[in-house]
C-alpha cells in the first residue's frame, strides 16, 4: 500500500504528533507499506535522520507560538502538484491547517480516498494561544472548524473515547474510528537512571517527581507548582524534574520563583528519545501529571514502560490510559489530596516497587505494531469503499 502522510508538524518539533507520525510511520513500513511525508522544514537542525520519503517544505514561523511552523502554502502546492495519479492509493492527514487543506487537494484530485487524525482538543487549547480573545469565542471557533474539516474527509481517526465522544457532541457525522498511538518496542529498553541524575547534579537517593511534556498552558503545570508546596511539606527535599520546553517557559519560570520554589525545581529542557529521554524517565521515583486537555496522553506509557509509577489526574484522553492500569495511581486535581498520593509513592519503598513492576505489565498492552496493523485495515476499508464507488480498483 502507498500512503501519503501530509502534517504541519514534526520532529525536531517535539510533541505526542511527532512521535505518534513516527511510531506509525515506522511501523507501516516495517509491515512493508510505502509512507511519504510531508512536513514543515524548520530553521534549526533535525534530531532525527530524514529518509528519502520525508519531504521538507519551506515553513513559516508563527507569533504566537515560535516552535510550531505553517507550511508555505505555493511550495506545498507545488509539491503536491508534481504527485502523480498512481503515486498513492490514501492520504492521511495529521494536522488541521495547511496540511490539511493540501492533502484534501491531492485526494480530490487522484480521487483517493482522504483520512484525518484528529490529535488535539482545540476547544481547551486555542484560548491560550491568542489570549486577547474571549474565551467563549475560541471555543466555538475551534467546534465550528473542526466540525467542518471532519465533514472534508471519509474518516477521522480519534486517538481515545473521549476525543471520540467530544466529537461526536460536536455534531461530527463521519465516520469515526478510535485508535491510539502505541509504544515502539525501543519505549521498552530500559534506560539509565543513575546515568542522567549524574549529568543534571541529582543526588542519587534524592526524591524526584517527574514531568515530561510541552511546557505549555494547556498542560496544567501551574497545577504541579500549587501542589508542590504540599508535598515539600511530606518529602522536604523532594526535585520535581520539568523535561521539555515550550511557549509557557518564561510563565512557568516565574512562577516558580514567585512561590519560591527554585531550590525544589529544575528545568532539563528536551531530552532525546532515542536514549536520554528513557534515562530520565529512570531516574524519577514518580511521574506527575494533570493536564486537561491530551487526546491520549502517550507520556504516561512512556513513563510505564520504564516502570515508573505514574500520579496522574484521569482528564479526556488519559482517562483512556490509565483505565484499569495498576501501576498507576489516579489523584483529583486538588493540591493536597495530589501530593498526599504522591507523597505515599515517594515514601513508602515497597509501594513504588510493586507499583514499578507493575507498570512494566501495564504498559505491555499499548504495543505499537497491533496498533499500526489495525490502521492498515482501516485503510483497506476506506479504499475497498473508494474503488466501489468508482467501479475500479486501485489496490496494488
Amino acid at each position: 500500500m502507498r500512503i501519503l502522510m501530509m502534517s504541519d508538524v514534526y520532529f525536531p518539533r517535539v510533541n505526542g504528533v511527532s512521535t505518534s507520525i513516527m511510531t506509525y510511520r515506522t511501523d507501516l513500513i516495517d509491515l512493508g507499506h510505502s509512507c511519504t511525508l510531508v512536513v514543515p522544514r524548520y530553521p534549526f537542525p533535525p534530531e532525527v535522520d530524514d529518509d528519502a520519503a520525508i519531504a521538507r517544505i519551506p515553513s513559516w514561523r508563527l507569533p504566537f507560538d515560535p516552535e510550531d511552523r505553517v507550511l508555505k502554502w505555493m511550495k506545498l502546492r507545488e509539491w503536491s502538484a508534481a504527485v502523480a495519479r498512481d503515486d498513492f492509493d490514501i492520504v492521511h492527514v495529521q494536522t488541521p491547517f495547511t496540511a490539511h487543506y493540501a492533502g484534501l487537494s491531492v485526494a480530490r484530485r487522484l480521487g483517493i480516498p482522504i483520512i484525518e487524525t484528529y490529535h488535539t482538543y482545540f476547544e481547551h487549547y486555542l484560548h491560550h494561544y491568542l489570549p486577547m480573545a474571549p474565551q467563549q469565542l475560541t471555543a466555538t471557533a475551534a467546534r465550528k472548524l473542526t466540525i467542518s474539516q471532519c465533514h472534508q474527509v471519509d474518516s477521522v481517526i480519534a486517538p481515545s473515547p473521549q476525543m471520540a465522544a467530544a466529537l461526536s457532541a460536536y455534531g461530527v457525522s463521519t465516520p469515526l474510528e478510535i485508535l491510539p498511538t502505541g509504544l515502539p518496542a525501543s519505549a521498552f529498553h530500559p534506560g539509565d537512571g543513575a546515568r542522567f541524575r549524574a549529568a543534571f547534579g541529582i543526588p542519587p537517593l534524592r526524591p524526584v517527581a517527574l514531568f515530561v511534556g510541552r511546557v505549555a498552558h494547556e498542560k496544567n503545570i501551574d497545577f504541579l507548582l500549587r501542589m508542590l508546596p504540599h508535598l515539600r511539606s511530606r518529602v522536604p527535599d523532594v526535585l520535581l524534574v520539568i523535561a521539555g520546553e515550550g511557549p509557557a517557559q518564561k510563565h512557568i519560570k516565574q512562577r516558580v520563583r514567585s512561590l519560591g520554589l527554585e531550590s525544589s525545581v529544575q528545568f532539563v529542557g528536551y531530552m532525546d528519545r532515542a536514549n536520554t529521554l528513557r534515562d530520565c524517565y529512570s531516574a524519577a521515583d514518580v511521574f506527575v501529571f494533570a493536564s486537561r486537555t491530551e487526546t491520549q496522553g502517550l507520556v504516561l506509557l512512556e513513563a510505564l514502560a520504564q516502570g515508573t509509577p505514574v500520579v496522574s489526574t484521569s482528564i479526556m484522553g488519559t482517562a483512556d490510559v490509565l483505565k484499569d492500569v495498576k501501576g498507576g495511581i489516579i489523584a483529583p486535581e486538588e493540591p493536597d489530596a495530589f501530593a498526599e498520593t504522591a507523597a505515599s509513592v515517594l515514601i513508602d519503598k515497597s509501594l513504588r516497587g510493586s507499583l514499578s513492576a507493575l507498570a512494566r505489565l501495564d504498559a505491555q498492552r499499548w504495543a505499537s505494531l497491533a496498533m499500526a496493523k489495525r490502521l492498515v485495515e482501516i485503510y483497506e476499508a476506506l479504499i475497498a469503499k473508494a474503488a466501489t464507488k468508482s467501479g475500479e480498483s486501485r489496490w496494488r
